[in-house]
């Protein structure tokens, strides 16, 4: 875990914030991106259209994923042409269920076969991948989005969960596993090592590839140095008791 050259999993950029995804485009280690409806209200996106023109104006030869926001199936199929028709490096987001805990399969399965390039999302466990898969297209571009850094928030492990997943997914196999929501950045050497096709993360986390294989001792004493000159800076000082 000393060098990200020879890496098989793919790096996409997960966020909203125009100036920070355009950042990361020029950076060719970053094969795609992704977006919700989420990131777009914190990064204070008012327009989603207009946001998302703006976005594949800038970007208009990697992957990007936008995703629906009704909870109704039919809405959410209307929404999922609409969107899909803005570009051909568009993957639209499904959700897995709606808000009452129905499955979008009928409507994964109808978009599928209509030839839209999907990204199922807010996957968590084997059981909604298996049933992902079953009503994706073969010869369909799609991908499914198991969010990992949850399932690691509950406790769990998630890497044996991510090494089955790929191998469900291996009925499908122009469908892409994306390791979601990664908590560090080792997350990416794990996703890797699991056979993990994609994974999804932040700016933050994606800025400290530079990190990768860096001398341990010598990041020792830049971590020293960091505590004395910010105490420095503070003007922290104790004082000593006076002798009785």
């Amino acid at each position: 875990m000393t060098s990200t050259a020879n890496l098989k999993v793919k790096l996409f950029a997960d966020g909203a914030n125009l100036a920070g995804m355009k950042e990361m485009y020029a950076n060719p280690m970053i094969k795609g991106f992704t977006t919700n409806p989420t990131l777009m209200r914190n990064a204070g996106v008012q327009d989603y259209k207009a946001f998302a023109g703006e976005v594949l104006a800038a970007i208009p030869d990697r992957p990007i994923s936008f995703e629906v926001f009704a909870d109704e199936f039919d809405e959410m199929e209307r929404q999922a042409l609409e969107i899909a028709s803005w570009g051909k490096n568009v993957n639209v987001k499904i959700p897995v269920t709606n808000t009452r805990r129905q499955f979008s399969g009928p409507l994964i399965e109808r978009l599928s076969k209509a030839g839209v390039s999907l990204n199922v999302t807010a996957v968590m466990t084997l059981e909604q991948v298996s049933a992902i898969t079953e009503c994706l297209a073969p010869n369909v571009p799609a991908i499914i989005s198991v969010f990992a850094g949850r399932i690691a928030d509950t406790g769990r492990d998630p890497v044996p969960i991510m090494a089955q997943a790929v191998r469900i997914m291996a009925a499908r196999p122009r469908a892409e596993l994306i390791w979601a929501s990664p908590r560090e950045l080792l997350n990416i050497f794990q996703a890797d090592a699991a056979g993990v096709h994609i994974i999804t993360a932040t700016n933050d986390i994606l800025k400290k590839l530079a990190l990768v294989g860096k001398d341990l001792g010598q990041y020792s004493l830049e971590t020293v140095e960091m505590f004395y000159k910010d105490a420095k800076a503070a003007g922290y000082g104790i004082a000593t008791r006076a002798a009785a």
